[in-house]
């Protein structure tokens, strides 16, 4: 089987460096994203974004990892992979342009709960204590944040939690079925995927579903570009790219526990993001709520270490 490069001796303080920058420019490229909402469909947003990482994705894997094949050695199971990964970002991107950035990233990052969970019903793996306290410190969470009894509660919400139950899934069949291949093979699969979903899902949307039920953001009609959305999918394209080689980067240098622990700074660039592009500031229930989920995520992860 095709297996990944060996990693080299842990860096940590690297790792962190490079999961934090990682994080910066994710979170930068959902509010450019949300931003993009007024005007590009969500499937352009995915053709030109990955028509530009991809090939950066095969050349770099040509001159770096020259010995490893670009067909992946479980071609099956990472399309499901990848299949299941675009469709987390199509609910996720779709909750955007309803829900202000910092609300959906904290419920996005549920995910190691859904993790957490999703492991003891479908991998068997038990669950300990501090577990158990994590998924109701989360989902406490999740209630502060969301307030489901609220006159203004919004549907749109619970997109991220979709999301991020997708997420889990996904990253237990990497870990399941997918364990032998090359990060950056997964990273350029996905673009693919991106890229058949982004062309192939406005075809079927417009033979399933009148014109006047799309949401705009999903709509089949692409807009023209000009030189601002030019610029922005090529700042999009840089993202994915450093999405795809920082996250695999600081995990193979740096022990998961501490990297997943900073990965949540997300939230934190995100609340910054919301600021600068949309004068979103969340309320000190929110961020009662955004606290209570980092945390739990914290002791999610940590309880794998």
């Amino acid at each position: 089987m095709q297996t990944a490069q060996p990693a080299s001796a842990d860096n940590t303080k690297l790792a962190v460096c490079a999961i934090l920058a990682t994080v910066f420019v994710l979170a930068f490229g959902d509010a450019l994203i949300k931003k993009l909402s007024a005007d590009m469909v969500l499937w352009q947003i995915f053709v030109l974004r990955s028509a530009l990482a991809l090939p950066v994705l095969v050349v770099l894997l040509k001159l770096r990892f020259s010995s490893v094949r670009l067909s992946p050695a479980v071609p099956g199971w990472t399309a499901a992979r990848s299949l299941m990964l675009v469709f987390m970002w199509i609910t996720y991107y779709a909750a955007l342009p309803h829900v202000p950035l910092s609300i959906a990233a904290s419920a996005y990052y549920t995910l190691p709960i859904f993790i957490t969970l999703f492991s003891a019903l479908l991998v068997g793996e038990k669950v300990s204590a501090p577990g158990w306290v994590a998924v109701c410190l989360g989902f406490l969470g999740v209630v502060l944040i969301l307030r489901p009894t609220a006159g203004d509660f919004n549907l749109y919400a619970l997109l991220p939690l979709v999301s991020a139950m997708l997420y889990a899934l996904a990253m237990i069949l990497t870990r399941t079925k997918c364990r032998g291949e090359h990060p950056l093979i997964l990273a350029s699969a996905l673009n693919g995927a991106f890229i058949v979903v982004g062309l192939v899902a406005p075809a079927l949307i417009s033979l399933a579903a009148p014109a006047e039920l799309v949401p705009d953001f999903l709509s089949t009609t692409w807009s023209p570009l000009g030189n601002t959305e030019l610029v922005a999918v090529g700042l999009l394209a840089v993202a994915a790219l450093v999405a795809s080689v920082g996250t695999a980067v600081a995990y193979q240098i740096g022990a998961s526990s501490v990297v997943a622990t900073f990965d949540f700074a997300y939230v934190g660039f995100a609340v910054v993001w919301g600021l600068v592009f949309f004068n979103e500031v969340p309320d000190a229930i929110a961020v009662a709520g955004m606290v209570m989920i980092v945390a739990a995520g914290v002791i999610a992860v940590r309880r794998q270490a």
